[in-house]
């Protein structure tokens, strides 16, 4: 089970461009930022949010799952499988230097 990683990320649904870098500090720490198209209806923001996320950081969507935060802003993920660079890659995003 050590190599699940749970990722604290601020959803920002019905942005003008898609996009994954930055952080909030928010209700769970440090939370990666994702900025998605899709509006906050029926789930849409959080399926965008889990792909982009996934895209991100170079895994498969199938193994980013949503832990809590369904009906909010502020969610966690699942990374399951995570490689050993996840931690730097995502302390890249945060800091925006990624990409």
């Amino acid at each position: 089970m050590d190599d699940t990683v749970t990722i604290a990320v601020r959803v920002k649904p019905g942005s003008a461009r898609a996009r994954v870098g930055g952080c909030f500090d928010g209700p769970h720490g440090p939370a990666l930022v994702i900025a998605v198209n899709a509006p906050a209806v029926d789930g849409r923001a959080t399926e965008a949010a889990r792909r982009a996320l996934a895209g991100a950081l170079g895994v498969r969507p199938t193994m980013v799952s949503l832990r809590a935060g369904a009906a909010s802003r502020d969610k966690l993920f699942l990374v399951e499988g995570a490689a050993p660079e996840l931690t730097e890659t995502l302390g890249r995003l945060r800091d925006g230097s990624a990409g």
